[in-house]
């Protein structure tokens, strides 16, 4: 038996693999979703969201993506950084293909009005086109935002060609900064901050739901103790509940009390 079946749910409830089904609305994340969507519906060019490690900030971007997605006047991508170490020339030539650009040029010379000439394609299409990095705080070299800033430049009178979601750490800030001109571009930031004690709750509480959970499986002193420890970190909270729920089982508890929390954030270092 598994702590799933052990307390009727019909998969795990706090895996941190980003997973759409499981995406809390919180009142930020709406507005954050809101202003996103308002920059693309509009075409403002450059919007860029900030957030600590584990703030939900992959999450909301898919959760962007299926909405993108599901409106036939866009044509959008989500691009993820992994490393530090990408060039401007890769980044310019997979943005290319995720907008529609077949056999893009190596040189940037023709690269770009193979750009101006998509996106215009687009534009008499009437479609927009909505480019989304997540991770873009690995972004470290000026190049790339010169390039970045080039792209924006592409427009017709009253309107932006391109609209580019940049999404990262608050690092991601400071990074543009190495193009001042591509900073003042910058048409929409905000920053996602971290759960308050109700949104906490409310959030494990939807969390469960969506894995099939009935009844009380946390105790009040629990759920304090959680938001407690994490912070109102999405991420934490996942990592907490997760290990919470598993020695619950274990110990072949009914729910989870705070005595398992202590113990488990204290096995995760966490105790403060």
């Amino acid at each position: 038996m598994s702590y799933e079946q052990y307390f009727n749910l019909q998969e795990q409830p706090f895996s941190n693999a980003p997973d759409s089904r499981f995406y809390y609305d919180s009142e930020q994340h709406k507005e954050a979703m809101m202003r996103i969507l308002h920059a693309a519906e509009t075409m403002k060019g450059l919007v860029v969201m900030l957030g600590d490690i584990g703030t939900g900030k992959t999450l909301l971007a898919r959760k962007v993506l299926e909405k993108l997605e599901g409106d036939e006047q866009y044509v959008e991508s989500l691009l993820v950084m992994v490393h530090s170490e990408i060039t401007a020339s890769w980044l310019l030539k997979r943005i290319a293909v995720q907008i529609g650009i077949e056999n893009p040029e190596d040189e940037k010379q023709k690269l770009l009005p193979q750009f101006y000439e998509r996106l215009m394609q687009l534009y008499e299409q009437r479609k927009k086109a909505i480019v989304l990095i997540d991770e873009a705080n690995m972004l470290k070299t000026k190049e790339i935002f010169e390039e970045f800033r080039g792209l924006l430049n592409l427009e017709v009178p009253g309107q932006k060609l391109l609209t580019m979601v940049l999404i990262g750490m608050p690092e991601l800030e400071e990074n543009i900064k190495l193009d001042p001109p591509l900073e003042q571009r910058i048409a929409i930031k905000f920053k996602l901050k971290k759960l308050d004690r109700q949104s906490t709750i409310n959030y494990i509480n939807h969390r469960l739901k969506v894995a099939g959970g009935e009844g009380e499986i946390f105790s009040e002193m629990a759920l304090d103790a959680i938001f407690k420890y994490s912070g109102g970190t999405p991420r934490l909270i996942n990592t907490i509940c997760d290990n919470a729920l598993l020695e619950a089982y274990l110990m072949k508890k009914p729910k989870v009390n705070i005595e398992i929390i202590d113990n488990v954030v204290s096995d995760l270092g966490l105790k403060k």
